[in-house]
């Protein structure tokens, strides 16, 4: 009698059991099998907005609109609370283009995102939205201190895993674009959900001595009271891999290290982790492989 298969959805669906929240899930191997619970689902976008800030900004760049050697000035209509480093600096300060964004995404600064939203405007943000085909994100306002009950944006985890599929692939804006938007995610600083799980020899290689190159993240998380994301691509000898995890209507608002959408994100980040380097880069072993 023939076993019914046990799909990486029905695994991660059984790893998820025990949490009392939803979690949804887009990944892709690049090699034409992707994984999806709940990708199409609509989420609070908190910081991951932010990747689409960033793209939009290589994009204007890439038409002669913008350029990164641009200076934006730190003014008080910027400021607003919440993650970041640029508050330390006064108003003010001056920063070339290029640096508020690498702010925006390596410690997720809010100042520099409202910085970056003047600076390309909303309109054209959600213009270049559209233009890559995420159709179910849209950036709806800047950041204020007085509204975080109101939705910074809303996005799903496939039109996020889409952004970061054009990335691994070089399509995003351009090549030359896209290996530099890579490398300011490399440095993204709070990828719990996505990072946490994997062997920490590879993912702190300044400490272990491995091979930096060898396996890393390109990541954006974002958090707020109603919802933890991650998502990125995750690299690996065999090739790249895209995972975006979304989390909401949990009870725990507070951010914790062990937060519940962390620990069960972790688990299906390595659960996939696993698999796509047993598989030597897929999913999803071919028929016809060697058991």
């Amino acid at each position: 009698m023939p076993h019914p298969e046990l799909t990486l959805e029905k695994r991660i669906a059984a790893e998820l059991t025990g949490l009392d929240a939803k979690l949804c899930v887009f990944a892709d191997d690049l090699r034409g099998h992707t994984v999806e619970l709940g990708s199409d689902e609509p989420f609070e976008s908190a910081s991951t907005i932010k990747i689409y800030i960033l793209g939009c900004l290589f994009d204007r760049v890439a038409a002669g609109q913008a350029s990164l050697d641009d200076i934006l000035t730190y003014e008080a209509r910027h400021y607003v609370d919440g993650s970041g480093l640029l508050r330390t600096l006064g108003e003010g300060a001056k920063l070339r283009a290029a640096d508020v964004a690498t702010f925006m995404i390596v410690v997720s600064d809010n100042i520099a995102t409202n910085m970056l939203i003047d600076y390309l405007g909303l309109d054209a943000i959600n213009d270049f939205i559209r233009s890559i085909g995420c159709t179910g994100t849209r950036l709806h306002r800047r950041l204020r201190s007085d509204n975080w009950g109101e939705p910074l944006g809303t996005i799903t985890p496939r039109d996020m895993g889409h952004f970061f599929t054009l990335l691994a692939k070089g399509e995003l804006v351009s090549a030359q674009a896209s290996a530099a938007m890579r490398q300011i995610f490399r440095g993204q600083q709070y990828n719990t959900m996505l990072a946490g799980s994997l062997p920490p020899y590879y993912t702190d290689a300044e400490e272990s001595g491995a091979d930096p190159d060898l396996i890393y993240t390109a990541s954006k998380s974002g958090s707020m009271d109603a919802c933890r994301n991650d998502g990125g691509l995750v690299h690996t000898p065999y090739g790249d891999y895209v995972l975006v995890m979304m989390c909401k209507e949990f009870a725990n608002k507070l951010e914790v290290k062990d937060h519940p959408a962390f620990v069960y994100g972790g688990r299906v980040s390595r659960l996939l982790f696993d698999q796509y380097l047993a598989l030597e880069g897929s999913f999803v072993k071919e028929s016809g492989e060697n058991s």
